[in-house]
């Protein structure tokens, strides 16, 4: 944790930002003008975490010490009466009931009203970190993958993240899915092989050996991120020289294009931002995406510090916020002619 700023807390409002994901939970204050105060970290969150009794206690002891850290700055006070919190959560799709669970526990736990604090999803926050409204696509992966635009009104339009049983193609889960799969449809073959491939080897030193009931166990009961945590295997693999991993690492650039390509076909051509740790995973994966959307599309690669942007969006009351919609308005239906 940082701070250390001169800020009289009294003499002006101060924005609390929250990114908040399955591997941790970022934040950081900022004042209107833009500065960062200080920041820090606490355990992970996901916004599922809200549908059991357990994960609810879970959520609510994770942002008693963030308070606990944010007020050890010295910045802040019990009832802040100028605190503003935006907090962006994984797994929140604009669910009004989740949502204003979520934002009387934060309101509670910091003293405030409830409409000082705002949550959003994690999605939308990585966006507005990236571009300002109607300014570009993004594309992230990590554990999972999704592509989001956000157009002038505020209003978010998404393509893929479905999940790992559907599809997050590119995404560190589908990366470790894909690597996993061809590891044990040529050991069906020929049992055995795995110890002449340096992917096989990398993957089951990751999973803790080379039996099956290792494989199935890792897959089966660990969690998304931590089977998603298998890509750093593959990558390793495919720098020291692996045909297979390459090739999974090609195709995950071609996925991550795809969704780029699905938001500018109904959008426009923007330039497009990507974002993620499964993304900077190999430089294949930045290589192929380009590749594959060719060399008119502008793409950046991005280290998102959306906690930050919250911070300074909750600061100034950003009347973005007032707008901003993570529910994609049903689509129009073709024109067929008059009746």
């Amino acid at each position: 944790m940082t701070g250390g700023v001169d800020l009289a807390v009294g003499t002006g409002t101060v924005g609390l930002g929250l990114d908040a994901g399955g591997t941790s939970t970022r934040w950081a204050l900022a004042d209107p003008t833009g500065r960062v105060l200080a920041q820090g970290g606490v355990a992970g969150l996901t916004a599922l975490m809200m549908g059991s009794e357990s994960g609810r206690a879970q959520t609510e002891a994770t942002l008693v010490q963030l308070a606990h850290d944010a007020r050890d700055t010295g910045l802040l006070r019990p009832a802040q009466p100028r605190l503003r919190i935006l907090a962006g959560f994984t797994a929140y799709s604009d669910n009004a009931p989740l949502r204003a669970a979520l934002e009387r526990m934060i309101a509670r736990i910091f003293e405030l009203p409830q409409q000082q604090v705002r949550v959003v999803g994690d999605v939308a926050l990585a966006y507005l970190d990236c571009f300002a409204p109607g300014a570009g696509h993004l594309v992230y992966a990590g554990t999972g993958s999704v592509a989001a635009t956000i157009d002038q009104h505020g209003q978010m339009y998404r393509a893929g993240g479905r999940g790992g049983l559907l599809d997050d193609g590119g995404s560190g889960y589908w990366i470790a899915r894909e690597a996993m799969r061809h590891i044990w449809r040529t050991e069906d073959e020929q049992p055995g092989c795995w110890r002449g491939s340096g992917l096989a080897i990398a993957v089951f030193e990751r999973v803790g050996g080379s039996e099956w009931s290792r494989s199935r166990d890792f897959f089966y009961q660990g969690t998304r991120g931590q089977v998603g945590e298998l890509a750093l295997a593959v990558a390793a693999a495919a720098n020291r020289g692996d045909r297979v991993a390459r090739e999974i690492l090609r195709q995950a650039g071609i996925e991550l294009a795809r969704l780029a390509r699905a938001l500018t076909q109904r959008f426009g051509e923007r330039p497009v931002a990507l974002a993620g740790r499964a993304a900077q995973l190999h430089p294949a994966i930045e290589q192929h995406m380009r590749e594959a959307l060719g060399a008119t599309t502008d793409l950046r690669v991005v280290s998102l510090r959306a906690h930050e942007t919250a911070a300074r969006l909750a600061a100034r009351d950003d009347p973005l916020l007032d707008s901003l919609s993570d529910t994609e308005p049903p689509p129009v239906p073709p024109t067929t002619g008059d009746p």
